[in-house]
């Protein structure tokens, strides 16, 4: 089981933006997490790649706890959050440079190599990030996320602002991504879902209300958009 989440509660003083979650993920899947703005997507995502911690329940990539062996789970996970925080003053092989470093890569120059081929940033890769464009910033970002090979990739809507052509380019990426590694992305744009995933979790003020396989989850409705509102609207 590559993501299995028990019973997971977070809570921030009196509120709860996540209340008893459960979901596993296979490997080998694209998952899409779909909801509304605040109903816990990026809470969830945070736990998973230990940057925050559950008030209770449990979560593991891999077999490894979130909480009990979360250098572990950094190894093997890849995370894109929202807001992508990238060294722009850096240059974009510098900055893979660095980001590989941390994971004391052996092989770190062909493997940059390798990731800017696979992002499509090789015209890019001498110019500082600050100059890039945002399709291209989320690029650096997903070779960032994949530079110490993964086994699960984490995206928090990883197409946010991006202009129609972008859009393709990132979606084609990650679908690319998804034939070797297990993805799970959060957005609330359901073209995001049809274009890009198998599966779909939908999350509503905390608590999951569908997950099914989205080939399913259609035949629920006239759209997945009309399943989606239906389930989202109180």
């Amino acid at each position: 089981m590559s993501i299995r989440v028990n019973k997971v509660t977070k809570l921030y003083g009196e509120q709860k933006a996540l209340d008893e979650v459960s979901f596993s993920i296979e490997p080998g899947q694209i998952v899409g997490l779909l909801g509304p703005n605040g109903a816990g997507k990026s809470t969830m995502m945070k736990i998973l790649t230990c940057f925050i911690p559950p008030s209770s329940g449990e979560a593991s990539v891999n077999g490894y706890d979130v909480m009990e062996d979360a250098m572990a789970v950094k190894r093997i996970v890849g995370y894109l959050p929202e807001h992508n925080p990238l060294y722009r003053e850096m240059y974009v092989k510098e900055y893979l440079e660095f980001a590989g470093g941390i994971y004391h890569l052996k092989n770190l120059n062909s493997r940059i190599e390798e990731m800017i081929e696979l992002t499509g940033l090789k015209d890019e890769q001498h110019k500082k990030i600050e100059a890039l464009s945002k399709g291209y910033r989320q690029r650096v970002g997903l070779a960032q996320a994949l530079i110490h090979d993964p086994d699960v990739l984490i995206l928090d809507e990883p197409t946010s602002g991006l202009d129609p052509n972008q859009l393709v380019e990132i979606r084609n990426l990650i679908k690319e991504i998804g034939r070797t590694k297990t993805v799970m992305l959060s957005t609330h744009i359901m073209q995001e879902v049809e274009a890009v995933c198998q599966r779909v979790i939908i999350i509503h003020k905390g608590k999951i209300v569908a997950d099914d396989l989205l080939d399913d989850l259609q035949k629920q409705g006239n759209s997945l958009e009309e399943v989606f509102h239906h389930l989202t609207k109180s």
